[in-house]
């Protein structure tokens, strides 16, 4: 299985490359040849035999009991995201359940609703990363936000991202970790799948951070961009997953009465 397709063994052997010996409460002890926790030292942490783990890293064992997965977590010291996300990869969802969550919903029906929004930024994203439905203003805040495009793609391969974004290194890690948190890992968009190849031979910055398999579900947060027509912006972010469309909406917009409120109505009167 490629690197694509994360496994348990992929997952386990990464979080515990990145967790230090300080952090998981051992000692540091002697020099060490590569970084974070040895295997022989989360199977003592999670109170399983070390024969057992390695069965567990090389995918010769992929459906432990969820009390082994919990002493993993707790070894491992995963939040709530990464530990939804190890369970996933160690029950992953039955074929015939997947069939039936299908949904031919139309992808563009948010359309009008979106174009009822003026002057706040919203686009939806289907299964494959592709944007679906646009209003103008998110056009204008980003064209790469318009119907057809990828922003995922974008982010990292579009030179004019990395000036929109001051703060890309932050932006990128959010999305490469709010894309592991979403990824249907027993159910992806084969597009999506492809995407991500594309970015993992392209992208040195996605490379790296998709290796480091780190599980983060951001429903709200913030993000600044830099605008060419109307300077900084500091922007609220709203995401709303919509499962019977397989659909995500993404919604921008300004704290009240901010310097951002007043350059994003100006954008919005261009």
């Amino acid at each position: 299985m490629n690197d694509m397709a994360d496994t348990l063994g992929h997952f386990l052997r990464a979080r515990r490359e990145q967790l230090s010996p300080q952090e998981a409460g051992l000692p540091a002890g002697a020099r060490r040849r590569v970084p974070g926790l040895r295997r022989e030292e989360v199977a003592h942490l999670a109170g399983i035999s070390p024969e057992y783990y390695l069965r567990l890293e090389q995918g010769r064992n992929r459906h432990p009991s969820d009390q082994i997965l919990e002493s993993l977590a707790a070894a491992l010291r995963l939040d709530d995201d990464a530990v939804a996300y190890l369970h996933r990869l160690a029950h992953p969802t039955p074929p015939a359940r997947r069939r039936r969550r299908r949904s031919p919903t139309g992808q563009a029906d948010l359309q009008p609703l979106l174009d009822s929004w003026p002057r706040t930024p919203a686009y939806a994203q289907g299964t494959a990363g592709r944007v679906v439905a646009a209003n103008r203003l998110a056009v204008a805040l980003c064209p790469f936000f318009a119907v057809g495009s990828n922003p995922l793609r974008a982010v990292f391969l579009e030179p004019e991202m990395r000036g929109l974004y001051p703060e890309w290194d932050d932006v990128t890690a959010k999305a490469v970790s709010g894309l592991r948190a979403t990824l249907g890992i027993d159910d992806a968009d084969p597009e999506l799948l492809e995407t991500i190849g594309e970015l993992t031979v392209a992208s040195d910055r996605f490379r790296a951070l998709w290796a480091k398999r780190e599980v983060r579900r951001r429903a709200a947060g913030h993000t600044r961009f830099d605008h060419p027509l109307v300077g900084q912006l500091e922007l609220r972010y709203e995401k709303f997953l919509r499962p019977e469309a397989r659909q995500l909406l993404v919604v921008y917009h300004a704290d009240q009465d901010s310097p951002s409120a007043e350059r994003l109505q100006l954008l919005a009167s261009f």
